[in-house]
């Protein structure tokens, strides 16, 4: 039951990619709202987390989730029928703030009903094979209904699945919450939601090619919220983020592994779509179904970590799982266009292989490091770094690949090419290769030779840079990645209350 939002949550992110070329034919929106369009719904995501975190752990994680699901569902409907780019602009954000409801319900709830660390395991490694899951059959299911629907269609999925939750969860679902905490401090709401949302956008602005200076005080002003909201926490007597559970030197460093882990992955993952498509020419759909096998390998994975570690500790198993996916990012720094698809394929399926520990693992030492009671916000502080991990990822690491591109194909264009192809294939791929579709072959040949050749490189320092990160935190998993007891004692009976299905 509780795989069933994770499973949605993450195709939700991936199913709209293929919508986008209906979507933009039916509302007509500019280019910023495509943006919005397709970047609110992680951005609200990441803002809510850690307020709607705190919020179970007072209400109850059961009620949110119902909460969320009913209203998951009702903008999901709102999006698939939306009149105008603005309307979806508003219904995507909507999906944002319902999905930050379900997130870490899911993982809170997981980190409740299974106290045993073999069994609270095992369940992490089937929710976290659930979101690998989601990313993989997100471009094949919307592709699949493209085919007959409108793009609306790959919003009414979720439709049946929230209401299959909505009636199924409270007869199997537990509700826990913690019933000595006090309502939220709503300053430290409105301080948290600023210094997320701020830095989340600050990202964004920054991958989407937005002025460095502006991007940068963008995020340093969040960051100087975050600051303040972290010195108010310490300073209540029931904070909305418990900064103490930072204490625990395990829960740190695996929020610091899923942080770049991810950040690394995503950033690569960025460019090898785009080689699919603006390199080896496949559509949308192909180059899906060929990035199938990766989530398999990472969802294989997930589930195989939890049975490793009964034989080896986590940290070795998490540091081995990060060699592991340095090697894969290796293979792609290696790439060229003679190898082409086939060493690209096996270099993203043995990151993923290295991935799924990763996820599985990490999370389970995040919500294990924490007492039941803070499960809520344990779960929300998993699901940040999660978040944050995937906008910088693409933010960062997407500059760095269009830097080298954008450096390297000016100086070798042809002198005799028109003014608005030269322009368009200073600024990507995708822009060259649609700028190139009316020129002369030979002409149109040459360009594309330069574009490819140009953003491989950029994928290769890319890569290379992943594969550097992710030893450094091979490294720093052994060393820190040790498990210890939460940093505070269990709650008693009375105050950390399990409730029953009823």
């Amino acid at each position: 039951m509780l795989a069933l939002p994770t499973l949605l949550l993450a195709m939700d992110v991936t199913v709209l990619y293929l919508a986008v070329p209906r979507l933009a034919a039916d509302l007509r929106p500019s280019g910023e709202q495509m943006l919005w369009i397709t970047d609110v719904y992680g951005f609200m995501i990441a803002g809510f987390l850690v307020t709607m975190g705190a919020l179970g752990d007072r209400i109850g994680r059961r009620r949110l989730l119902m909460w969320g699901a009913g209203a998951f569902g009702m903008a999901s409907v709102a999006a698939a029928y939306a009149p105008s780019a603005e309307a979806l602009i508003a219904a995507r954000a909507l999906l944002g703030i319902a999905g930050a409801t379900l997130m870490p319900s899911t993982l809170a709830l997981i980190s409740n009903m299974f106290r045993d660390a073999r069994q609270r395991g095992t369940a992490i490694g089937i929710w976290a094979a659930s979101m690998s899951g989601g990313v993989a059959l997100g471009p094949v299911v919307g592709g699949a209904l493209l085919e007959s629907f409108g793009w609306g269609a790959a919003f009414l999925i979720a439709v049946p699945v929230m209401a299959l939750l909505l009636v199924g969860g409270p007869l199997l679902l537990p509700e826990h919450r913690d019933t000595a905490a006090g309502r939220p401090d709503l300053v430290s709401v409105a301080l948290s939601l600023i210094a997320m949302l701020t830095i989340v956008y600050g990202v964004k602005l920054l991958s989407h090619g937005g002025d460095p200076v502006l991007s940068g005080g963008i995020v340093l002003a969040g960051l100087a919220a975050g600051a303040v909201f972290w010195q108010r926490q310490r300073g209540l007597a029931d904070p909305v983020l418990d900064v103490a559970l930072f204490r625990n030197r395990a829960l740190t460093g695996a929020l610091l592994v899923l942080l770049l882990g991810l950040a690394a992955t995503a950033g690569t993952y960025l460019f090898v779509t785009r080689f699919l498509q603006g390199v080896e020419g496949l559509s949308p759909l192909a180059a899906g179904l060929w990035l199938v096998p990766s989530s398999v390998a990472m969802i294989l994975t997930s589930l195989v970590a939890p049975i490793l570690v009964r034989r080896l500790p986590e940290r070795v198993v998490v540091a081995g799982s990060l060699a592991v996916s340095a090697a894969g990012f290796l293979l792609l720094a290696l790439l060229d266009q003679a190898a082409g698809l086939p060493l690209l394929i096996a270099g993203i399926v043995v990151v993923y292989v290295g991935q799924g520990p990763i996820m599985t693992l990490g999370t389970d030492l995040v919500v294990g490091s924490a007492p039941p009671e803070k499960a809520g916000s344990a779960a929300a502080m998993s699901e940040t770094s999660t978040e944050l991990g995937l906008a910088l990822g693409v933010a960062v690491l997407g500059s760095v690949g269009a830097a080298v591109y954008r450096q390297a194909v000016p100086a070798a264009l042809p002198a005799d090419l028109p003014p608005e192809a030269t322009s368009a294939a200073r600024d990507s791929i995708e822009a060259a290769v649609t700028a190139v579709a009316h020129l002369p072959p030979a002409q149109a040949g040459a360009v594309l030779a330069l574009a490819r050749e140009a953003f491989t490189a950029g994928l290769n320092l890319v890569a290379g840079i992943g594969a550097v990160a992710t030893l450094a935190l091979a490294v720093l998993a052994l060393v820190a990645l040790r498990r210890r007891p939460p940093v505070a004692e269990p709650a008693p009976a009375e105050t950390a209350e399990v409730l029953g299905r009823a």
